[in-house]
């Protein structure tokens, strides 16, 4: 039985989030600390901290009146009491959250979809944090538009909704349709939305602090630097339009994987504008067949690891929000605001762990790798067999040739794995370390795993993956890669795998 370790409840050094126990906490991390507030410019840090505080104080009040009532009831009315508190935590948490913004509202939406051990009526109620977030006015956001491009809206536009389509943790899009009659989505950042991620991450510290004490390997100075540096990236639209453009170039024309088009002269820092895509949304993808589910399943999983390999680049949301899907695997991908270019020696190094790993099984070599990548003190105490036992987790989908479902135990079990350190490879968990390439990488096992999860995915991982890898090129294995064998030719490409 994989232990259900909540992703949350590990990280609970941020505020609310742990003293509620969202994620309906099996276990207590040891030596986290409650946020202090502290006071900056206006007194935006002050408050956000103290509606975390209160919201804290609720549920920690909530979770001991439970305890109360259910020493003394019967063991139906304790699954009643706890659900009633779960339910009204999940609540509380969706509410706050969703109107603060910022990096916090973007934890509350991993939770729903990362953390697969989850009952499922939390899961849902976090899910409206996904795209459901609560809108800014429509004035604000046109005065927002208008302040950027220049121009008032009518003289921008010919027709604008000023319903917003979506709103979620940074921004939220408008519908739009240009003088050269081009359906657009219109992406305006919420104002203050800076100085809110500014204020959320100033407690990163204290959060990688608590975590310290449960990993002892772990080196929280580059892993905190990263998670800052791409945050604040997100907040650059105007570089989130160059990822966009680079990701829509190489995907121009495929015939499963779609990225809208950026619209340059209507688009600045705070203003992002594409072509509109159409599409169905993650919770409709869920009531259409298995196959459909593994279809896009396919597509999203070569869309993530092949651009890995061939772009040297991995767009770090895998969110479902960030999905539109379309019958026969096709699906748009929206959201290039978390971006992670890596070095040719990182995709190098990815390259070695799965030779070492998969292909050649060898456990001594995958060992000296994880060293030298500094994953692991090279004295740490334990064996090779040990190390591999480990590792092998994260690679089990691809380590053999025959179709594999990724299900929410699989999830789960990687969650668990990556932050549980009293199971029985706690012991190791606590030595590991975090490189900062690794730090986005991560989203894989957290997100994607959880995507494909609810989808209860089913493909031979192994033969598309090795279409992925440059050092295995293998052929097509699936109608969608004979499909895309195609599209390259037309493209006078050689063997690019995705």
């Amino acid at each position: 039985m994989v232990p259900k370790t909540s992703f949350v409840t590990t990280c609970a050094g941020v505020g609310a989030l742990a003293a509620l126990g969202v994620g309906l906490s099996r276990r207590r991390v040891k030596g986290s600390m409650p946020t202090r507030p502290s006071v900056v410019v206006g007194g935006r840090r002050l408050t956000r901290n103290l509606r975390l505080a209160r919201l804290g104080a609720r549920g920690g009040s909530r979770y001991a009146l439970t305890q109360a009532r259910k020493t003394f009831a019967s063991a139906e009315r304790k699954v009643e009491l706890d659900t009633e508190f779960q339910m009204r935590t999940a609540a509380d948490v969706t509410a706050e959250l969703g109107n603060m913004k910022g990096a916090m509202m973007k934890l509350g939406q991993m939770a729903s979809y990362i953390d697969t051990g989850l009952p499922d009526h939390v899961r849902q109620t976090l899910a409206s944090l996904q795209a459901d977030a609560p809108p800014m006015s429509a004035e604000l956001a046109a005065e927002t538009i208008e302040r950027e491009l220049g121009q008032p809206l009518d003289q921008l536009f010919l027709e604008w909704d000023p319903m917003p389509l979506a709103s979620a943790s940074i921004g939220q899009v408008h519908r739009a349709i240009t003088f050269d009659e081009r359906a657009v989505a219109v992406k305006v950042q919420y104002p203050g939305v800076a100085e809110a991620v500014g204020s959320d991450l100033q407690n990163a510290d204290l959060i990688f602090g608590a975590l310290a004490s449960l990993f002892p390997g772990l080196e929280a100075g580059p892993v905190v630097q990263e998670l800052k540096d791409r945050l604040f990236e997100e907040l650059d639209y105007e570089n989130e339009a160059r990822n966009q453009r680079y990701y829509a170039d190489f995907f121009d024309r495929h015939p499963f994987i779609h990225v809208p088009h950026v619209i340059d002269h209507l688009s600045t820092a705070r203003v992002l504008t594409t072509d509109l895509a159409v599409g169905s949304s993650f919770d409709e993808l869920l009531t259409w067949s298995q196959e459909e589910k593994n279809l896009a399943a396919e597509t999203i999983f070569r869309f993530s690891f092949g651009s890995i390999y061939r772009l040297h680049a991995f767009n770090g949301d895998p969110h479902p929000g960030n999905y539109l899907f379309n019958p026969g695997g096709r699906v748009t991908f929206l959201d290039f605001g978390l971006v992670k270019r890596f070095k040719p020696s990182e995709t190098q190094l990815f390259e070695d762990l799965i030779r070492a790993m998969v292909l050649d099984r060898d456990g001594p070599r995958f060992r000296r790798i994880v060293e030298d990548a500094s994953l692991l003190a090279k004295d740490a105490p334990f064996s090779d067999a040990e190390v591999e036992e480990y590792f092998r987790f994260y690679y089990r989908y691809v380590m053999t040739d025959e179709p594999v479902t990724i299900d929410r135990d699989y999830a789960s079990g990687g969650v668990a794995q990556l932050f549980d350190t009293s199971g029985e490879q706690g012991g190791l968990t606590k030595e590991l370390n975090v490189p900062p390439s690794f730090v986005i990488l991560q989203r894989i096992t957290l997100g994607l795993m959880g995507i494909l999860a609810n989808l209860e995915a089913t493909r031979n991982w192994r033969l598309i993956a090795e279409e992925l890898w440059p050092f295995a090129a293998g052929p097509p294995s699936t109608p969608t890669g004979e499909v895309i064998e195609a599209w390259r030719r037309t493209r006078g490409q050689t063997r690019m795998g995705l």
